[in-house]
């Protein structure tokens, strides 16, 4: 069984360099990028099979970033999972609104990052 591929859109390079280690320990095959439009062009180039997106993020944000996943019709099947410090009920409708699958507030446990992303992946 190949490895699942895990795309993470953090812009702060130090929480990018966490998750990245946390995923790979877990044996995901993970890609990291700092900003909404490298985060789309990743996707076009090589598609991930879940997606662990911040919201707040230069050029273009989470919540652009994930409603133009899922109105694509070749990554609109990809979990989008958002990770963020937006935690008001307005921000967590706004993020279903878009699309996102998941919402988890920072700052979070590891190990429900991992239980949730597994949930998914597991589908």
């Amino acid at each position: 069984m190949s490895k699942k591929r895990i795309l993470i859109v953090e812009d702060e390079e130090s929480l990018l360099k966490l998750e990245s280690i946390l995923l790979t320990s877990k044996g995901y095959d993970v890609t990291g990028v700092t900003n909404g439009q490298a985060a789309l062009d990743s996707l076009a180039e090589n598609p991930s099979d879940l997606v662990l997106l911040d919201i707040m993020l230069p050029q273009i944000d989470g919540f652009e970033v994930c409603r133009r996943i899922k109105e694509n019709p070749q990554t609109q099947h990809i979990p989008v999972i958002m990770l963020t410090a937006k935690k008001s009920r307005e921000d967590m409708a706004r993020g279903e609104k878009v699309g996102a699958d998941w919402y988890i507030t920072k700052p979070f446990k590891s190990v429900m990052v991992i239980e949730t992303i597994q949930r998914f992946l597991a589908k």
